[in-house]
């Protein structure tokens, strides 16, 4: 049916409103649907256009399934609604027999929005301000930081290969780890006599201002050889001297010569039984002097922990503690560092500071070191009390920056109970 816009009045009444207000502003009738239904687009289609382009907008894609349940899950809602809101009478197929042509004459205000958009709109603003606090979140998290990205011009960081470097030092540790029992087949020395042998070493290396290296070296090859061979306690401190004369050729410039160790004894020993002891030790260890001790470690888990001075002290008086006590055998040199490391930070800090970046270069994370640390707590509060305080004398000096007097941080013994 063909109508005459030129011939035929009434055509500028929609049959449904025949005596009813008259629309001036038209549109070509080729818009009419095949239901006989203008295709209007109000304020509601556009502004659900609008969100449908939003939708498709991959920022918004996380929330689509949200806003599209409250948007349109089916047709039925949309009629339901504009039934409300407009008042007008809808046929079956959920659209008006007459709707406002030509909204591009029409005022916007003439177009209430749906209060559905709004809210929906609201809605999706409040999740897409979500999506933007987690991915803050997810900016803010602990970052790994190129802990030697500073030495890249200094030739002695070895910064090429440094990785590889404590990648051999992990997998060669074991070979520099005794059993924590080997104590039980030295027939006539124990474990007192070990820790006062150490003790004393640590305040002979402290009075030869002698580098942290030949001292732990100095404990490494004690314990390797006491696991190896039995010793009678008259010749333990022997195996002390040598071991440190051993580990100060090894590391240090200059050297104490066999005299003055003899001094040092109160002249227990001659010089010949220091040689003899010497040569025994090497064939007992097959020249093994390369092996990694906790000193290794510090030193590069001290970098990841980006450590001042108070820190560093801290850590290196609680790693000498742990020296002494025959029981921290039980653990590998790396995790005796890292354990220091951590200690010394919550020590500082008052609480548990562990950053993903001592994680990374550790290997170990804060719970690995929780049972080690504990012991380290206890043997800081112990210090200064008892006969062997040897370490705790070393470290309350200006020397160490009285590092020995520093709250333990006993909070952790507290959690772990």
């Amino acid at each position: 049916m063909v109508i005459s816009h030129e011939n035929n009045a009434d055509a500028i009444k929609p049959p449904s409103l025949q005596g009813g207000v008259v629309v001036e502003n038209r549109r070509a009738l080729s818009v009419i649907n095949q239901n006989h239904c203008v295709v209007n687009k109000n304020e509601f289609t556009i502004q659900r256009e609008i969100v449908e382009k939003k939708i498709g907008d991959p920022v918004h894609r996380p929330i689509t399934r949200t806003f599209a349940a409250q948007i349109a899950p089916t047709k039925q809602p949309l009629v339901e609604e504009n039934k409300k809101l407009n008042g007008s009478s809808l046929n079956s197929n959920g659209f008006g027999e007459c709707i406002f042509v030509d909204e591009v004459h029409k005022s916007v205000k003439d177009h209430p929005v749906a209060m559905s958009v709004e809210q929906s709109e609201e809605v999706m603003q409040t999740e897409t301000d979500q999506m933007k606090e987690v991915e803050m979140e997810d900016i803010i998290e602990d970052p790994i930081i190129d802990i030697d990205s500073s030495d890249v011009n200094n030739h002695l960081a070895v910064v090429e290969y440094i990785q590889e470097l404590y990648s051999y030092y992990r997998k060669m540790e074991s070979t520099s780890c005794v059993s924590p029992n080997y104590m039980l087949q030295q027939f006539d020395i124990n474990e007192r006599m070990r820790a006062i042998l150490i003790d004393w070493l640590i305040e002979v290396q402290d009075k030869f201002d002698l580098m942290h290296e030949t001292l732990f070296l100095t404990v490494n090859l004690i314990d390797r050889f006491l696991e190896k061979q039995s010793v009678v306690r008259n010749r333990l401190q022997l195996v002390g001297l040598v071991a440190m004369l051993l580990a100060c050729k090894y590391e240090e410039v200059s050297v104490p010569v066999v005299e003055d160790l003899i001094l040092i004894s109160d002249k227990a020993y001659t010089r010949k039984e220091v040689l003899e002891m010497e040569k025994l030790m090497l064939n007992t260890l097959q020249f093994n002097m390369t092996v990694p001790t906790p000193y290794v470690f510090m030193r590069r888990f001290l970098k990841a922990a980006q450590a001042d001075r108070k820190m560093e002290l801290l850590a290196f008086f609680l790693i000498e503690l742990s020296l002494v006590e025959y029981g921290m055998l039980n653990f590998p040199p790396s995790l005796l560092a890292a354990a220091a490391v951590f200690t010394a930070q919550c020590c500082i800090c008052g609480f548990k500071q562990w950053s993903k970046t001592c994680e990374w270069h550790t290997n170990y994370s804060e719970d690995q070191l929780l049972e080690c640390s504990k012991l380290m707590v206890d043997l800081h509060q112990k210090a200064e009390k008892g006969k062997l305080t040897a370490v705790h004398r070393k470290y309350c000096t200006s020397k160490f920056n009285y590092s020995s007097k520093c709250e333990p941080a006993s909070f952790l013994v507290v959690n772990q109970l």
